[in-house]
């Protein structure tokens, strides 16, 4: 049975699609074997929370820990959104368990590279290690620069470029009056609407300066955009290098109703949105 349901829409016809299971579904279902059979070569995975996996022994260490993590937190896994274009596939969901009897929720980005059959090529998982720890952890950038990622001239290049300049009424611009744009973190660091976007994007640029991103890939399907990117500077200081995922939905106006973002930055002081939350 192949992992990861939503990427052979894209491949195979309607009738002819095999059956298939979601990413954490998998995970809990089947075991190391039959989860690195749905790879085209040797699994290639890369989760924040553990080494890089790049053979069959890595995978099935990666398998076990984290078989044994959804189960002891009981964590259920609930569906956001999926973009998928070009023999790649984002899905979005967030992970909801309890540690210590509280309940934590947990926005994971998921992104499948696949060769033209639908197998795994490889897999690179995004979230922040906030809402589990508390604090951040530096991921080294996964993927480089690529010319071949060209910002759409719509509204999601619009953002990026107010984005990179610290324009806040340029980022409000793109947005819908009613538009969502959640942190890494989720839960309470999302913001809707004029008024909170105003407040939250005031204070990323309350340096005087932008936060450009390095595009590395993007998989866009019309309705969504999903950019993986690298990031270096946040305003006015140098951080180090480091991977990230977000994704931008256009509504019917052709503006944005929301982003939703996949990174781990430890932002300035003063731009530190956990102060006010």
């Amino acid at each position: 049975m192949p992992w990861f349901p939503e990427s052979s829409s894209l491949l195979f016809p309607a009738d002819s699609s095999p059956a298939q299971l979601p990413f954490f579904e998998g995970l809990l279902e089947l075991d190391a074997d039959e989860l690195s059979s749905s790879f085209a070569g040797e699994p290639k995975l890369d989760d924040p929370r553990h080494h890089p996996v790049r053979d069959v022994n890595s995978f099935a260490d990666w398998v076990r820990k984290t078989q044994l993590w959804l189960s002891a937190e009981q964590v259920h896994a609930w569906p956001v959104d999926i973009v998928e274009h070009d023999g790649r596939v984002v899905e979005e969901v967030v992970l909801k368990l309890v540690r210590d009897g509280s309940p934590i929720e947990l926005p994971v980005a998921i992104a499948s590279d696949l060769d033209d059959t639908g197998r795994l090529v490889a897999v690179r998982l995004y979230h922040s290690l906030w809402p589990l720890t508390g604090g951040h952890e530096v991921r080294a950038p996964l993927l480089k620069v690529s010319p071949d990622a060209k910002l759409p001239d719509d509204a999601v290049g619009d953002y990026q470029r107010a984005l990179a300049a610290g324009s806040v009424d340029g980022v409000l611009a793109v947005f819908e009056e009613n538009a969502t744009v959640r942190e890494p973190a989720g839960g309470a660091y999302s913001y809707h609407g004029t008024n909170e976007l105003r407040h939250i994007y005031t204070s990323m640029f309350t340096d005087g300066a932008g936060i450009p991103l390095e595009h590395c890939q993007l998989t866009d399907d019309g309705r969504a955009c999903a950019i993986e990117y690298n990031i270096r500077k946040w305003g006015h200081h140098s951080i180090p290098p480091q991977a990230g995922l977000a994704v931008y939905v256009r509504g019917a106006t052709g503006r944005l109703v929301s982003a939703r973002i996949y990174d781990d930055v430890d932002p300035p002081t003063a731009s530190d949105s956990s102060h006010s939350v």
